[in-house]
């Protein structure tokens, strides 16, 4: 995977993030989701690359290979505001004052964080399969809740962890021929690590707890994404069934919003590379 790429642990501040770098031209910073690593973009990576962009791909706080400062009560050593903190550091280091991100599923979430407390350094944000977890959150239904029921079981004090770790090969299911050998095998290594399940559990109940406040400030305040916005949602997950157009939801938090659909499962960077890259590169050249 990633040939070309140079792969590296970078120190910043709190946390030590592992990333994967390459290409030349204009940076985009792509987050995965979770329970991915950064290996989910082995394939968007190559191909943004050779569109003549520089690529940046970190494993996330806490997630695959990244290390960060150990849980809080109250759920903010997982923010993800301090996940954005360590990113905006992160692209210093490797020389990007002002870039692109995309980010995917819980990306979504630190790649709108950035966006708001990084204005500065933002210059374009994508944002696939994913509202702001407010969004979700201010419409809880008995359909969300039995679709989602994770989001609430991940919220549990100790519980999650000790069922997830009897059996993570059961929890976490993975497809080698969908994802690539490669990337299933770095994916299952992170998910049979406790520390890392414990980490992905914890974005989570900052995602319940300390996320949803951050947002909510930001709209009682009038904070906006400032910077042009891309939507991109999977026609093969639940997003668009649960909240109609995603379009309409986001137009409430930026104003400069333009997407559509991928025909996709829910992991569109493993399943339409093509599809997503072309839509991405179009995005960041105009």
């Amino acid at each position: 995977m990633f040939d070309d790429f140079k792969a590296e642990f970078i120190d910043v501040e709190e946390a030590s993030v592992f990333v994967r770098h390459g290409g030349d031209g204009p940076p985009v910073l792509l987050l995965h989701g979770h329970p991915r690593t950064s290996a989910t973009w082995h394939r968007v990576a190559p191909l943004l690359a050779g569109r003549r962009f520089t690529v940046v791909c970190p494993d996330l706080r806490g997630y695959g290979r990244s290390r960060g400062p150990a849980p809080t009560a109250d759920h903010a050593a997982h923010a993800k505001r301090a996940v954005a903190k360590d990113l905006a550091a992160l692209m210093r280091s490797l020389g990007h004052t002002r870039y692109a991100v995309a980010g995917h599923d819980r990306g979504g979430a630190v790649a709108l964080r950035l966006t708001l407390d990084h204005p500065g350094a933002v210059s374009r944000a994508a944002f696939l399969d994913c509202l702001p977890i407010s969004e979700h959150l201010s419409r809880v239904n008995a359909r969300f809740a039995t679709q989602w029921w994770h989001w609430f079981f991940f919220a549990q004090p100790d519980v999650p962890e000790r069922v997830i770790n009897a059996d993570p090969d059961a929890w976490y299911r993975g497809d080698p021929r969908t994802m690539g050998q490669e990337n299933y095998d770095e994916w299952r290594q992170a998910t049979r690590n406790p520390g890392v399940v414990r980490a992905m559990l914890e974005d989570y109940r900052a995602g319940l707890t300390i996320d949803a406040r951050h947002e909510e400030a930001d709209r009682a305040a009038g904070v906006r994404v400032s910077c042009p916005a891309l939507v991109l949602w999977s026609l093969r997950d639940d997003l668009e069934d649960l909240y109609g157009d995603p379009l309409r939801i986001w137009r409430q938090w930026a104003g400069d919003v333009r997407g559509h659909g991928i025909d996709s499962g829910h992991h569109m960077a493993e399943e339409a590379p093509e599809d997503l890259t072309a839509s991405l590169a179009g995005f960041l050249a105009n």
